[in-house]
């Protein structure tokens, strides 16, 4: 199988868009994750090369916001267009970087597009001024207005190098902010191709900014010169950032992490159900931070439902190539294939049993690890409560629909969540018993993820504010309330004395306790 790799000319083209300040500055290698060979290397930027990001965006802010919705919304568009004609080249970059399989890669793909075509088509009704009541009926006429809050700063993971680079950033730029975003050093160069395909549909080049570097470094520099910080990663790294936010008094959305259940009841249609198991425990070698990694199996058809489970999960393909005959790719970085291996070990020393995988693949590549079933785990087991975000899913019995919800919401985390019947009202009913931002009914995650008209958060230690629908633009706006006094002012005037008009407006107040008065 031919070895793909970038093109020194789209190489230099790419890290041509990064923002770095005058000066030396040290480099950064990118390794393919399914092969170990070097790709390419990235400025390892710092506080300055943020400074100059930042101050970039906003000169260029202003001009931007001017411009009509619609005239923003031709640039995604074209960008959309864009994407699906060219998919092709980026699905290449997005398994060279990560690893993932093609099938998942192209999962990017569609979700990106979504994005675009609706915050294209949708911003301008999202935020248009909206009529309030006013404080008196007949006296005030109010509205709600939508401003853009300048300058949003983006610091996203590597496992969606090209969909989380770009679809917040989508609706902060409908909005007419900019922006700039810092993408993780192991898949800057994805999100750089994205970045320049915007610029090619007709987004102004300082108006979404990107600075590469390590997050320790840059994200401190950022949450100190934006004026909102979306995060997706880790909780720990999110309450770093919640708190420097903080400090500045600014807005923060964060997605973080997940330890993600899937139910399956007696009457689920269990073929389907270990379908969507498979889908929803292994996509992106289950570094993903929707990925099912505790499934709860009513007792009655445990057995029928392990079997093919384990049938099914030793059967899956597990490699590299660029196309998409393979169903699990390879892990993305050392630190994560340790973590896994720790999890499981962890497991098996205290009690746990494997039912497949549990092994790492050398002969396949430096990262690979075999799809993981566990069973017997337990409280004071990593793999228990900890998220692994890798390809290992627990899978337990109950007895009740009660314990069933009981064991799904017994968790620090409520990022997503799985239910299967075939009874959907029955579906519905258990999901939102289950404390958890998306709740999917006979789906993994896919579901939920694809329904970009609503929103997608987490609860509980899984974040803050949500993306997609009218919450994944509203935030990236500050509310102010116009209001016009009209007759008369709401204050003592023409000769009323403030007694007269304490008795007018009691009067009054007590009227509109009874009666309903557009105002």
């Amino acid at each position: 199988m031919p070895v793909f790799r970038i093109e020194p000319e789209l190489l230099r083209k790419l890290v041509s868009i990064i923002t770095v300040s005058p000066g030396p500055h040290a480099w950064i290698e990118v390794r393919a994750p399914a092969t170990g060979a070097v790709v390419g290397s990235i400025p390892a930027g710092g506080e300055a090369d943020a400074e100059v990001a930042v101050t970039r965006a906003r000169a260029a802010q202003p001009a931007w916001a001017a411009r009509s919705f619609a005239d923003r919304g031709r640039v995604f568009i074209r960008f959309h267009d864009l994407l699906l004609k060219r998919q092709d080249a980026v699905l290449d970059l997005i398994q060279l970087e990560t690893g993932k399989t093609r099938r998942h890669a192209f999962e990017e793909i569609l979700d990106t597009a979504v994005v675009a075509r609706y915050y294209a088509w949708h911003s301008k009704r999202l935020l248009r001024p909206r009529r309030r009541k006013g404080a008196l009926p007949l006296l005030t006429k109010t509205w709600e207005i939508r401003t853009p809050i300048g300058v949003a700063g983006f610091i996203v993971p590597w496992n969606f190098p090209l969909n989380l680079a770009i679809t917040d950033a989508i609706p902060a730029l409908m909005a007419g902010n900019a922006a700039v975003l810092k993408p993780d050093p192991q898949t800057s160069l994805t999100a750089l191709w994205a970045v320049d395909l915007l610029r090619e549909a007709g987004l102004p080049p300082d108006v979404l900014a990107v600075v590469t570097g390590e997050g320790p470094v840059l994200g401190p520099a950022l949450v100190e010169r934006v004026d909102y910080l979306m995060f997706t990663g880790s909780t720990r790294t999110g309450r770093l950032v919640a708190r420097q936010a903080a400090d500045r008094l600014i807005g923060c959305s964060l997605e973080l992490g997940g330890k993600n259940p899937m139910v399956v009841l007696a009457d689920a249609d269990l073929e389907a159900a270990v379908d969507g198991a498979i889908r929803g425990s292994f996509p992106s070698a289950g570094q993903v931070c929707v990925s099912i990694e505790r499934i709860y199996v009513d007792q009655s058809v445990y057995p029928g439902f392990l079997e093919a489970f384990v049938e099914r999960t030793k059967a899956l393909k597990i490699g590299d190539a660029r196309d998409y005959s393979m169903e699990v790719g390879s892990l993305t970085s050392q630190r994560q294939l340790a973590s896994i291996e720790e999890h499981v070990r962890d497991a098996l020393e205290k009690g746990a049993a494997l039912a497949a995988g549990g092994r790492a693949r050398p002969d396949l590549g430096p990262l690979f690890y075999e799809p993981t079933i566990l069973l017997n785990v337990g409280e004071g087991m990593k793999a228990f409560a900890e998220e692994t975000f890798g390809p290992v899913v627990a899978v337990y019995p109950f007895a009740t629909e009660q314990e069933a919800v009981e064991r799904a919401n017994r968790s620090s985390y409520g990022l997503n969540a799985s239910v299967w019947t075939r009874d959907t009202r029955r579906g519905v009913r258990l999901a939102r018993q289950i404390r958890a931002g998306s709740v999917n009914v006979n789906e993994a995650y896919a579901a939920t993820w694809g329904s970009v008209d609503s929103p997608m958060g987490g609860m509980k230690e899984s974040g803050l504010r949500p993306r997609h629908g009218a919450e994944g633009i509203l935030k990236f706006t500050e509310s102010q309330t116009v209001a016009v006094e009209r007759l008369m002012p709401i204050a003592p005037s023409h000769g009323i004395s403030p007694e007269q008009f304490a008795r007018w407006m009691t009067r009054l107040l007590m009227l509109l306790r009874y009666i309903r008065v557009l105002g």
